[in-house]
């Protein structure tokens, strides 16, 4: 993410249910903490046929209008909820019509972050229905997504972030954002480079461990640098990918992971590591894409 002082805005897709407001919360949380303007965003869908037998459909007039009004509704309730919580907030509502992955991917250009809501649904609900659009926006954005889960995950004391690595460059970007997001929130930093066994156990694997080791402590030695106020603990962990990260995540405040790599559990984005991320963690996720 740009560092504080720059003025790209905290972009937050708004949720229509009221009942919903967690990751609006979070995204005013940042935006207050980074001195951001948020920006909240409501996407329509296009009118649907739900009228059968005799029933006389209104207008596309009338329905579109409902539509607006309706859409209205929703974000001058999203700018109370967020006023009352930060008063001094710069804040900005759209309300735009058509794919919410376009639209959102749209606003990511001018972005520090866009953040969403997740409501932890069915495999099935989660990815491919059109109650979720996190795993398709994450794959076209230009900023960093931050995906919220519902309810409200609350982190141990004291507070630490979990970053995974695999050693390739575009890891860098996520071990970037997670020093900062560390730096800016007074936490400490996780950073796991994860050793998946291979099938055949047959060889020695001290050696390729030991070069995983180093290739993680080169990775953090200049980020550690520039941030020697964030308290880092960086290790080699054997495991299945998503079961030691969420596991790790599981008390923190987020977790951040790259949105592609060299394989391994970065990999690329709709691969089953970085769905299974998605849907076990309980603390924010923060996919960081490849850096052009």
């Amino acid at each position: 993410m740009p560092r504080p002082g720059d003025r790209r805005l905290i972009v937050v897709g708004v949720d229509p249910d009221p009942s919903h407001r967690t990751a609006l919360a979070w995204a005013a949380d940042e935006a207050a903490r980074r001195r951001l303007p948020l920006r909240a965003v409501h996407v329509e869908g296009v009118p649907t046929r739900g009228y059968r037998g005799r029933e006389v459909p209104p207008s596309w007039e009338e329905w579109n209008e409902s539509l607006h009004k309706a859409g209205r509704q929703v974000l001058e309730e999203a700018a109370g909820f967020v006023t009352a919580r930060h008063p001094q907030l710069e804040v900005d509502t759209l309300l735009a019509e058509g794919d919410p992955v376009w639209v959102l991917r749209e606003q990511s250009r001018d972005a520090t972050a866009v953040v969403l809501g997740s409501q932890h649904l069915s495999r099935t609900q989660e990815v491919f229905g059109s109650a979720s659009v996190a795993l398709p926006v994450m794959a076209h954005t230009h900023c960093p997504v931050v995906v919220v889960p519902e309810p409200e995950h609350i982190a141990q004391d004291p507070a630490y972030y979990v970053v995974g690595v695999d050693g390739s460059e575009h890891s860098g970007a996520a071990v970037d954002v997670a020093f900062e997001e560390a730096a800016l929130r007074g936490a400490a930093l996780r950073a796991l480079f994860i050793w998946e066994p291979g099938p055949l156990r047959i060889f020695d694997e001290h050696g390729p461990q030991e070069e995983c080791r180093r290739l993680l402590s080169e990775i953090v030695a200049g980020r550690r640098a520039r941030f020697p106020q964030v308290d880092l603990r960086h290790e080699l962990v054997v495991g299945h990918p998503v079961q030691v990260l969420t596991d790790a995540s599981a008390p923190a405040l987020g977790l951040v992971v790259g949105t592609r790599g060299r394989g391994g559990f970065t990999g690329m984005l709709l691969g089953s590591v970085s769905q299974g991320v998605l849907h076990h963690a309980r603390c924010p996720v923060i996919a960081v894409p490849i850096r052009e």
